[in-house]
């Protein structure tokens, strides 16, 4: 038996049901694996709850998911360790000497953002505690502030090489069925996939294209008006009040450079890693037998493209705590005992995240696996009902990408979206790619659409939901009531999810990246033209 046939379905349509009526997705993963597991155990509860305490373990026995759990718990605390020192705050007085304009503080929030790339909840606070002070003096809306924070956290963290959300999509793709016979690594995956990301570069267009042309529309014109002519920062009597403001850990000794240290030391030691370590694993004791031979078997670029990620980053991310904290101890701005709470603070604001994470892993495996593993070897069963049924591969993209904004939006959680999700649509592409006779390029192709499509669509819903973290803490580090950051921030969201729905649905029809690209940037430069001169801004 290679599958369980349409029994295999109920764990993730469970999972998606539970999370639309729960809104709760650790909750609603937990009971899909556990759904899984009884069919597996042919009913026994007793049999199914071991065989999940044993594929819970399992998924974090992995070496490449134990070093992403690892890297993303460690993150957390470099994160920790930024915060505590007030370096973001530093960097803000610095910048606000700098800073004269409505579009100048505008773009320097949106290249913060960018810079800021390592985690979307310190993105999020971070640059909202540097910006606030500069945007409120060049009375730019606390709703536009926090459209910019918002914009600039998942959409870049989900297409940057170093972030947790990067090696969460990259675990996730790697241990997907189908994902073997496209002959690649998942970091090349990830890094030839960035282009397929509509949503997320889209996003990223159209906040600059708001930024300099200055053409918003819908609630968010009303916003900066008020702020502009009336002064008034945020609408508290339409929105109510702003539920909170993160302030500035002051400290008088951090300098700019402080919290731009670690960053930059994080991006280059992974950048050093990823090749150190292809390098440093080819040494076999025989054909290879030195580093140094290693480096001359094979050029930089194959280094890279080789390189196993997740021992790069999890290299990364020890050797740029432990400078950071070298750097801070010797700056005077931290000590052990602040260190280590530091730390253990930031680690802790992870754990959400990584049981998330954990539960994708484990539910993804028992989709995956056959049922001689435990598993329920849904990825073949699809993959050959759609095949047989000649479904046209070019719904797919358009029809993935609008399920998984569903999904994540009602969830507020792109994570648990990713984990449903892509075990679903590696092996449909894959399949159907295979039965179309495509070569082994036009099936990469294929599949980077497909999965770029599930990735976006779950950026989508962890950008707009105004259930999802990043977008309350985005209202919170801009200091702007919830309410009014969902109203103004929705018609923008909605408009690139519509764009990018439009150019999956083309793309697909012609399995063409550029294609989809031209139909989508043609259609937001309608949406800019014509937009702000239909929607009114009540």
């Amino acid at each position: 038996m290679t599958s369980f046939g349409m029994w295999g379905i109920i764990p993730p349509l469970l999972t998606i049901v539970l999370a639309f009526v729960t809104k709760d997705v650790i909750v609603s993963l937990f009971l899909g694996i556990l759904s899984g597991t009884l069919i597996v155990a042919g009913g026994n509860p007793a049999l199914a709850i071991m065989n999940l305490a044993d594929a819970l373990a399992g998924s974090l026995a992995d070496g490449w998911n134990i070093r992403i759990f690892l890297f993303c718990a460690l993150l957390g605390g470099l994160v920790g360790m930024l915060s505590r020192t007030g370096s973001a705050g530093a960097f803000g007085r610095w910048a606000s000497s700098k800073l004269k304009t409505r579009k100048g503080s505008q773009l320097m929030s949106f290249i913060f953002g960018i810079i800021i790339f390592i985690d979307d909840y310190f993105n999020s606070l971070t640059v909202g505690t540097i910006m606030r002070p500069i945007c409120d003096k060049t009375k730019v809306s606390r709703a536009k502030l926090a459209y910019i924070l918002d914009s600039t956290a998942a959409p870049v963290c989900i297409i940057a090489p170093v972030s947790s959300w990067v090696v969460t999509v990259m675990s996730i793709v790697k241990g997907s069925a189908g994902f073997d016979s496209l002959g690649m690594t998942p970091f090349e995956f990830f890094i030839r996939s960035i282009p397929y990301n509509l949503y997320a570069l889209g996003t990223l267009v159209l906040v600059f294209s708001l930024i300099v042309t200055g053409r918003d529309f819908g609630p968010m014109k009303k916003s900066e008006q008020l702020a502009l002519t009336g002064g008034k920062l945020y609408n508290d009597e339409k929105y109510g009040p702003v539920s909170g403001e993160v302030e500035d850990n002051l400290n008088e000794k951090a300098k700019p450079v402080d919290m731009l240290f670690p960053i930059l030391f994080l991006i280059a030691a992974a950048l050093v890693f990823f090749p150190v370590t292809t390098w440093k694993n080819s040494v076999d004791g025989k054909a290879i037998t030195s580093f140094g031979q290693a480096v001359h078997s094979m050029s930089l670029g194959d280094a890279f493209k080789n390189t196993d990620a997740s021992v790069a980053l999890f290299y990364a991310i020890i050797f740029t705590i432990v400078a950071t904290y070298i750097y801070y101890m010797l700056r005077g701005l931290m000590k052990l005992s602040t260190a280590g709470e530091a730390l253990r603070d930031g680690i802790k604001s992870m754990i959400p995240a990584l049981i998330i994470l954990a539960m994708a892993w484990t539910i993804g495996g028992i989709i995956k696996s056959s049922p001689a593993d435990g598993g329920l070897g849904l990825g073949v069963y699809l993959s050959e009902l759609v095949v047989k049924g000649r479904f046209p591969l070019m719904f797919i993209p358009a029809i993935v990408f609008a399920l998984s904004a569903l999904i994540s939006f009602a969830t507020g959680t792109s994570w648990g979206t990713f984990g449903i999700m892509i075990p679903l649509v590696m092996p449909i592409a894959v399949g159907l790619a295979q039965a179309k006779g495509l070569n082994n390029e036009a099936l990469v192709n294929v599949s980077m659409i497909c999965i770029a499509a599930v990735v976006g669509g779950a950026v989508f819903g962890d950008h707009a939901s105004p259930i999802s973290d990043t977008t309350i803490l985005s209202s919170t580090g801009a200091g702007c009531p919830h309410l009014e950051h969902v109203a103004t921030q929705m018609p923008y969201a909605v408009f690139v999810a519509v764009c990018s729905l439009i150019g999956f649905f083309v793309g697909g029809i012609f399995m063409n990246m550029l294609i989809a690209w031209i139909t989508f940037a043609a259609a937001l430069a309608a949406g800019l033209i014509f937009l702000p001169r239909s929607m009114k801004s009540e």
